[in-house]
């Protein structure tokens, strides 16, 4: 698996021992198989610069014990699981596989958890599963949010038609070629601009001064994976919460978060919860920050910041991308779908609500949930749907970890799969085809109690990272 973890990488986080490498190499990608590239560096970041949190753990616990050299001061409090659990609600059964079902359950035994509920997209992740939404009680998981704080859609309806589509369909592929960049690092070449620079949360704490200049430097750039950038047609339904005429217009729609900004914020108050929130070692990386605390209350500050920051990426994405080609925008809708908010369920109990990868569907709330790179995404519109905590899927979900798709697909398979769909690709790799994700037809059968579609996106011209 060195492929993967490669010998610089893990020197650059300070894995210099053969046997510490060794471990990392062999422990995280059979693990971890469905988390991104960010997502194991920030778990090894954090199993060496804190070994006593993981050293009791069942499959990281040889690896942290590489790193521990004395005896750790005790600062901590100890929490017990409960036995009887609080009400968790899964949706498309059938298609969410049994691991993520238990690390579920495993959140829900959590003291501070008060409801649940799994989407039809769900599957295994670090601490909640992806697709998982847990209502708490004055608490924070870190880890229930995810390394990609904010990570979100957005989407911009333009005021043009099919034909403009195939006439300036090179044009397009020019403008996101030139106009946006991929990858863990870097940037735009030409320095980007947005008032979220400015915010006063940058001067609230240690971390976001030091990260200030990260921001400024990655602002309007989008990560790996399966983040993208993709021009298409959306074809809008009658009687639509946009209240735009039912037809097809042309649509740009990105998916990116917080880039590593959002990163090194979950990194360091996932440190201080698993430090100060000792739990049985099974549900360790669950560890909550108390709402009342001074930490608690400055990651709640820096995630906003990295939600807003999140936004402000998008922002320029659609302003750099539309200008280049000429386009006007008539309507825009985004949505996070890794982030917590304050809410209140139905009984009037007031909970902090953590979405890790769902979209939120209040009554009438808009949102878009996305397919793969060669079948639709959905605008839809909430149903408010109390047992789903007010949430639906955020996507198709994966059906196969990254190196499983690796092994199922070659790259001339999936060029032949996109000249089928009528998609242009520019980048990407043949672990985000198609195959590697569930039917988005399927995921939105399960949740049709869920949320309604107001319109049916199809894209036309896709630009992703290239892996």
């Amino acid at each position: 698996m060195s492929h993967f973890l490669k010998t610089k990488e893990l020197s650059r986080l300070g894995y210099t021992n053969d046997i510490a490498r060794s471990l990392a190499t062999n422990i995280i990608p059979r693990h971890f198989r469905h988390e991104s590239k960010a997502a194991w560096i920030t778990l090894l970041t954090n199993i060496k610069n804190q070994p006593e949190t993981y050293v009791n753990d069942e499959v990281l616990g040889k690896l942290a014990a590489t790193f521990i050299t004395e005896e750790q001061p005790c600062n901590y409090q100890t929490f017990s699981l409960l036995e009887q659990t609080g009400r968790l609600k899964v949706y498309g059964g059938k298609e969410v596989e049994h691991s993520a079902k238990k690390q579920m359950e495993l959140a829900m035994s959590l003291p501070v958890t008060v409801q649940g509920a799994l989407m039809p997209d769900a599957h295994t992740g670090y601490g909640l599963p992806i697709g998982g939404v847990l209502a708490t009680r004055r608490a924070v998981i870190p880890y229930a949010v995810g390394v990609d704080i904010g990570c979100r859609m957005s989407l911009s309806i333009l005021d043009e038609g099919p034909a403009f589509l195939k006439s300036h369909a090179y044009q397009m592929k020019c403008a996101l070629k030139e106009h946006t960049h991929f990858g863990i690092e870097g940037g735009l070449e030409r320095a980007q601009d947005h008032e979220v620079l400015d915010h006063e949360a940058f001067d609230a704490t240690t971390l976001l001064k030091r990260l200030q200049m990260k921001a400024a430097r990655q602002l309007g750039s989008s990560g790996s994976g399966n983040h993208f950038v993709e021009f298409g047609l959306i074809e809008l339904h009658e009687d639509n919460g946009l209240g735009l005429p039912a037809k097809t217009y042309m649509a740009l729609l990105s998916h990116s978060g917080s880039r590593g900004l959002g990163a090194n914020i979950a990194q360091h108050y996932t440190r201080i919860a698993m430090d100060t929130c000792k739990l049985p070692r099974e549900a360790q990386s669950l560890a909550w920050l108390d709402m009342d605390s001074e930490a608690g209350q400055e990651y709640w500050l820096s995630m906003n910041l990295a939600g807003d920051y999140a936004k402000a990426c998008h922002d320029r994405i659609h302003a750099n991308v539309l200008k280049a080609v000429g386009l006007q925008v008539l309507v825009r809708v985004e949505n996070h779908h890794n982030f917590a908010w304050k809410d209140t369920l139905a009984d009037g109990s007031e909970v902090i609500l953590h979405r890790k990868g769902a979209t939120p569907a209040h009554e009438g709330e808009l949102g878009i949930i996305p397919g793969s790179m060669t079948t639709a995404a959905y605008l839809v519109a909430g149903k408010g749907q109390g047992d789903a905590l007010y949430s639906a899927s955020h996507g198709a979900g994966r059906a196969m970890s990254r190196k499983r798709a690796r092994e199922n697909m070659t790259a001339s398979a999936l060029k032949k799969m996109l000249a089928e769909a009528g998609v242009t690709l520019i980048g990407g790799s043949v672990e985000e085809n198609p195959t590697a994700y569930k039917d988005i037809e399927r995921v939105m059968t399960a949740q049709q109690e869920l949320v309604s579609i107001q319109g049916k996106f199809m894209p036309r011209i896709v630009r992703m990272n290239k892996e």
